[in-house]
């Protein structure tokens, strides 16, 4: 029988695509899933329904496997629905962690969040960094991953792309992004976007690395650009043309967040303040440590772009 991983978050984003890169080398799959059944891949994939806060369900996903990849976050909060970032990063880590622990499953991968340190600006970062401290506190033999921007087919941040490229979603005429100072002017922070096939690499390759363990890898990819630059990069993919790009003051962003939250463009307070920081990083170790890199931004977006929907 082959060995069999635990993965948090399987019908997600990035949970699809380390599900798909863990069968490729030959492991099967529990995955805990929050919707309906993955499909069992012929037996291969056993889908858990539960989420974070039922034990049972998670010791019924670590039953029997050899390692635990715990993927889920959320950038958007609901507190109304006990949905925030102190619930779902750092009290949902705990909680598997802790499951871990009590199921014998020694590794365990965790994915954290380029920019997360215990003095950030946001919550977001904050949160990550002491769900991060826990694993670190913890008997597992871990390693932690901070990928930069993820994008890849099936992505809501590309799909934000493609609605903007597209003209399908506000404000329609242009492609919008913070930039600081009084008219927005003033730029805003670089990003080193990281295809979600090489982040579903990078995780499955740790757990037969043992010079991983105990270490944390910033992950992204070779391209550092600006907001525009992406905008531009990816109107050109999706539409084959480029759109304007225009700035939003972010001042008045974190104001329009306060006041009515939601009503100026899908995003929240704390990805207005993130947009501000550089989310880039050096990949030296990652490269020394497991010989390859990511691919670049705009080749690996040529691969699917035409088909985002």
């Amino acid at each position: 029988m082959a060995d069999r991983v635990f993965v948090t978050g399987g019908s997600g984003f990035v949970g699809s695509a380390v599900i798909t890169e863990l069968l490729a080398r030959g492991f099967d799959v529990s995955a805990l899933v929050n919707r309906r059944p993955l499909d069992e891949r012929g037996g291969r994939v056993r889908s858990v329904p539960g989420g974070l806060f039922d034990p049972a369900a998670l010791a019924r996903g670590l039953d029997g496997c050899v390692a635990a990849i715990h993927i889920v976050g959320i950038i958007f909060e609901r507190p109304g629905r006990g949905v925030t970032f102190e619930r779902v990063h750092t009290e949902g880590a705990r909680r598997v962690v802790d499951a871990a622990v009590r199921a014998g499953v020694g590794r365990y991968v965790h994915m954290s969040a380029l920019g997360t340190r215990p003095d950030a600006v946001s919550r977001y970062h904050r949160t990550k960094w002491v769900a991060e401290e826990y694993v670190r506190a913890s008997p597992l033999k871990w390693t932690i991953f901070r990928p930069s921007v993820i994008h890849g087919p099936g992505g809501e941040f590309m799909a934000m792309e493609a609605a903007w490229a597209r003209r399908k979603a506000p404000p329609f005429l242009f492609m919008p992004y913070f930039g600081a100072g009084a008219f927005g002017r003033g730029g805003a922070g670089r990003l080193q976007p990281v295809h979600v096939g090489d982040v579903a690499r990078a995780f499955v390759d740790a757990l037969a690395n043992p010079r991983t363990i105990g270490e944390v890898y910033p992950l992204g990819g070779p391209d550092v650009v600006t907001w525009p630059e992406m905008h531009r990069t990816s109107a050109e993919a999706i539409v084959g043309k480029r759109r304007a790009v225009l700035a939003i003051p972010a001042w008045k962003a974190r104001l329009l967040a306060h006041v009515v939250p939601g009503a100026l463009l899908p995003f929240n307070l704390d990805q207005v303040i993130m947009s501000q920081e550089d989310n880039t990083c050096d990949m030296t170790k990652f490269q020394d440590h497991f010989g390859w890199m990511p691919r670049g931004f705009a080749a690996s977006l040529a691969e699917y772009a035409k088909h985002t929907p």
